[in-house]
């Protein structure tokens, strides 16, 4: 997974974000915060795992799915480029 090794440190630092909000939930759960602030702290780390998973999955398509020798105006790659689009809507 070469593309993960080149992207290690920012998602790692993606990891240490989320890390971060969850223990957020946890110190809000802990200090009895109301509903809508545990929602929001859960919200947000939901937020942020599906942009973690956003950029993976890009990052997959991009390596292992698109051909690097293909056009642009390749049908193929247009099609990746249309499937990273809608990861991208449906998760972020």
């Amino acid at each position: 997974m070469a593309h993960t090794l080149k992207d290690q440190q920012k998602l790692l630092n993606r990891i240490r974000r989320i890390r971060g909000q969850l223990d957020a939930v946890e110190r809000a759960l802990q200090q009895e915060a109301g509903c809508s602030a545990v929602l929001q702290q859960a919200t947000a780390c939901r937020g942020a795992l599906d942009g973690l998973i956003a950029e993976v999955v890009e990052g997959h398509v991009r390596e292992h799915v698109i051909d690097p020798a293909a056009q642009r105006n390749d049908p193929r790659a247009r099609a990746a480029e249309e499937l990273i689009e809608i990861v991208h809507s449906f998760l972020t």
